[in-house]
């Protein structure tokens, strides 16, 4: 059995365009919320913290609603061009309110792109796992995160050529830019992916014998792998929003100088997506996932250890994109292997809450610790809950792929 690469790719250009989409919020919404409309601090950080606190409740929402559609177009595309478009139709308005800077129009623009992108991002990941067998979904994962960071970095170059060096720029042309990469993403993809006319994974367990409800083996598993899921971003989280603040306090390194280890640190992960899911084929997810967590541990340990921003920080964070590679290319299959395909956009839910939720709390509480104690917690906090999401790994029984197995019915099963 092989991978179908090009029926993955285009599967992967939703996610090309939410992650192009999201570099884009993270980097000039911020912006144009303090330079044009002059928002304070704590204001933009409550604001840039929405997404996460609606994506608690919509990812959910709409990943269970799609698994119980019908439609000629599909279970998943029509929420998929809903959402996108309304998400289009949003960015255009932005635009136009922060040229006219309209405080108003632009934040209820803001939430109508938020809501557009709840909407469609739980069926669109969803997909893959529609349509991939279980022992192939962490080599299609490491396809689709890899398109995914392809995404981000088309965000990326467009607002390094397209917005200018100077005090009050302009945002249009990036606006602009990634609206119409979700636009042309879209079409390619309603072109491509006709879901009634692909063939559909199917489980063959007896859902009869438990309800359609999971064992309780199973459900054990599941919780300890989302409790996985939660830490780990708990713990890497806390590193992304603090790790330039902490350069420029404890290493005492100015401007954008940080920048450096970051881009090795994404550059290495871009890399390492493909090999990752290849090894999970070898060795198993469980294992690959496990070496990926020791490895992020490891890593804080030694950002702790350091004393200053040398050369050696370089080769740090090389080995903090294979760890992060190994953990995110592994964990969604692990966790939709666990569901029926009468439920993948369910599980697909479930996997983003918790990830989510992790993304807003930790800022929460890592910065308890930096401000009331020393930013030289940072590493430390990072490393605690880097070690728990390992120990939660270790009680996780199910979702694992099958290394070295004869392919047969069997490999469509729920259960591992």
């Amino acid at each position: 059995m092989k991978l179908n690469y090009k029926q993955t790719f285009f599967i992967g250009l939703a996610f090309l365009y939410i992650s192009a989409f999201w570099q884009f919020y993270d980097s000039i919404i911020p912006l144009i919320l303090q330079k044009t409309f002059h928002f304070k601090e704590t204001l933009t950080g409550v604001i840039m913290a929405m997404d996460n606190v609606l994506a608690l409740f919509l990812l959910p929402l709409f990943g269970t609603l799609s698994d119980k559609t019908v439609s000629r177009y599909g279970k998943r595309m029509p929420y998929i061009v809903v959402g996108t478009l309304v998400s289009i139709v949003a960015l255009l308005l932005m635009v136009f309110a922060n040229e006219q800077k309209s405080v108003g129009l632009f934040i209820f623009s803001l939430g109508i792109a938020l809501l557009g992108m709840g909407v469609f991002r739980s069926p669109a990941v969803a997909l893959m796992p529609d349509f991939t067998p279980k022992p192939l979904r962490s080599k299609a994962n490491g396809v689709i995160s890899l398109m995914g960071a392809i995404g981000g970095l088309f965000t990326l170059l467009a607002i390094h050529f397209l917005i200018p060096q100077q005090e009050n720029p302009k945002y249009m042309p990036v606006f602009i830019a990634v609206a119409l990469l979700m636009l042309v993403c879209l079409a390619i993809l309603m072109v491509t992916v006709r879901e009634n006319k692909m063939t559909p994974v199917h489980d063959v367990e007896e859902e009869t014998k438990t309800g359609g409800k999971l064992p309780k083996d199973v459900k054990k598993s599941l919780v300890f792998i989302l409790a996985a899921v939660f830490f780990c971003y708990m713990s890497f989280n806390a590193l992304t929003s603090a790790y330039s603040r902490y350069v420029e306090r404890i290493w005492h390194i100015q401007g954008g100088a940080f920048a450096g280890s970051l881009l090795v640190f994404t550059l290495v992960a871009i890399v390492s997506f493909i090999p990752v899911g290849i090894a999970a084929e070898k060795i198993g997810r469980k294992k690959t996932i496990l070496c990926g967590l020791v490895i992020l541990t490891l890593v804080y340990c030694l950002l702790f250890l350091l004393q200053n921003y040398s050369a050696a920080i370089y080769f740090i964070f090389a080995l903090g994109g294979i760890g992060f590679a190994a953990f995110t290319v592994n964990m969604y299959p692990m966790v939709v292997d666990m569901s029926k395909s009468a439920d993948v956009g369910r599980y697909t839910g479930y996997y983003y809450t918790f990830a989510m939720a992790a993304q807003i709390f930790t800022p929460i509480l890592s910065g308890m610790f930096l401000e009331h104690i020393s930013y030289k917690t940072l590493f430390p906090y990072a490393a605690f809950f880097s070690l728990l999401s390992l120990g939660a790994m270790i009680f996780v029984r199910h979702g694992d792929s099958k290394p070295k197995q004869k392919i047969s019915l069997e490999s469509f099963a729920a259960d591992d």
